[in-house]
């Protein structure tokens, strides 16, 4: 799904207030969940999630976590939902899947460590520690199902967007209370500038939660669109934060198209999209995420270019910190 505009003003219109009691009774419902106790996977857990639905940034932030980690020497497996994915059954391990049948989220986990995925998180992280022996296990969401017990919480946050109008699901994009939710966090991560993520720091830091700060940064070789004309889609959380990646870098976006969350293109929408950059004397350009959605492209037709991107926090020593922190709780016999 997309966003709904309304999810993302500033604060409640006439769109959202009629629905604000399905949205406290809701957020209740998570907020309750949130409190019961999980399961113990055998290893340390460290939880990358956030407040609202979609969008923030969860992903970049769980491969960077695992990149820190592993050159520090810590043996990493991913667990993930698989959300998009059409896996049914027991957990399973990622090798050789495509995104339909296990999510795009988890193929790109994949690249960078073991990657497990299953509804019921427990048993995904119960069979990564049987097949990897994993120090820390890295789930990428999980926040708020409480179905594993984090040693370490983090919450991710778009510094432009924030909490939106501040309303839980369906009036708005909070999956509870902000209030509710902050003391099962140990870090807030705000992701790019902007007063939306101030204004959740600025609530987290009189709940005593740590305030990182990071920014989405273009791999180098996304660098040479710069000065080229460029046919955009995206079918992410937030789509105009890739398109706002591409006009930082210098590349002229001739046309833009958003997609929903987890878009299943077709041959036709690819078709559609190939002949607008054709039409436009444009290189066809999109995510990571979605490039591993596409279906077969026609033989003689150009793949679109996938932009890499990179989550870098501000602070990295800070980041590694945190992490040392979560992991020594975990492992009290190492103090």
């Amino acid at each position: 799904m997309r966003a709904p505009a309304f999810w993302l003003a500033p604060r409640p219109t006439a769109l959202a207030r009629p629905l604000q009691p399905f949205g406290a009774l809701y957020g209740a419902i998570v907020a309750r969940r949130m409190r019961r106790q999980g399961a113990r996977p055998g290893a340390p857990a460290i939880v990358v999630g956030n407040f609202v639905a979609g969008g923030a940034g969860k992903t970049p932030v769980a491969l960077e976590i695992a990149r820190l980690l592993l050159a520090r020497g810590e043996r990493v497996a991913f667990v993930s939902r698989g959300y998009g994915g059409a896996a049914r059954g027991g957990p399973l391990r990622v090798d050789g899947q495509g995104a339909g049948e296990v999510g795009d989220e988890a193929l790109l986990l994949a690249h960078v460590a073991p990657t497990f995925v299953g509804a019921d998180r427990a048993a995904a992280a119960a069979l990564a520690v049987g097949e990897t022996g994993p120090s820390a296990l890295i789930l990428d969401d999980g926040l708020q199902s409480r179905q594993i017990e984090p040693d370490l919480a983090v919450a991710v946050v778009d510094g432009a967007t924030g909490l939106g109008n501040g309303l839980c699901l369906p009036a708005g994009p909070l999956r509870a209370p902000l209030a509710a939710q902050l003391p099962h966090v140990q870090a807030v991560i705000i992701v790019g500038p902007g007063q939306g993520g101030e204004a959740v720091a600025a609530q987290a830091a009189k709940h005593g939660v740590k305030i990182l700060r990071a920014r989405l940064e273009a791999d180098a070789r996304a660098h040479a669109l710069a000065g080229h004309d460029v046919v955009a889609f995206a079918g992410i959380g937030l789509p105009d934060k890739f398109f706002r990646t591409l006009e930082e870098i210098g590349a002229r976006i001739v046309k833009r198209r958003a997609f929903p969350d987890h878009y299943p293109y077709s041959a036709t929408d690819i078709g559609e999209l190939v002949n607008l950059a054709r039409e436009r004397n444009a290189r066809l350009v999109t995510t990571q995420k979605d490039a591993v959605r596409l279906p077969p492209l026609p033989e003689g037709v150009q793949a679109p270019l996938a932009v890499p991107v990179r989550l870098v926090f501000e602070n990295e020593e800070e980041a590694v910190a945190l992490l040392a922190e979560g992991l020594a709780r975990a492992r009290p016999w190492k103090r």
